[in-house]
């Protein structure tokens, strides 16, 4: 059973950096595709970034520049580096895994992470 733990999230002003962690244990991953979706309060969740098996990488517009996904293969983590944070980046971000998708829809990815804090103060 795959099971994801994220970390690093937290509280950081405007301008400033923050990278975000997913882990991914559970059984052996031959390559690992991974997506970060991120949920406001009163909003949908919403599609921020995805790495595929082969390392292709697709961001949303609104962090297009910003935020970059990457992966370290040997532990089977995925990353996402946010700089530039903006007020409108606060939310709870979600790392989510799929046997065979890798792409920006939430529907297909079969495990989710329990989600993490991160705000920004303007």
């Amino acid at each position: 059973q795959v099971r994801l733990g994220e970390s690093g999230g937290g509280l950081v002003r405007a301008g400033e950096s923050l990278r975000i962690s997913c882990a991914a244990s559970g059984r052996a991953f031959l390559s690992i595709a991974m997506a970060w979706f991120r949920q406001a309060p009163g909003k949908e969740r919403e599609f921020v970034a995805h790495i595929s098996w082969s390392d292709y990488t697709a961001y949303a517009d609104s962090v297009k520049g910003r935020f970059t996904i990457s992966k370290d293969k040997a532990n089977n983590t995925v990353y996402l580096q946010m700089n530039n944070l903006k007020p409108e980046d606060t939310a709870v971000y979600y790392c989510a895994w799929s046997e065979d998708y890798s792409g920006p829809s939430a529907g297909p990815y079969e495990v989710w992470g329990q989600g993490i804090q991160v705000t920004v103060s303007s």
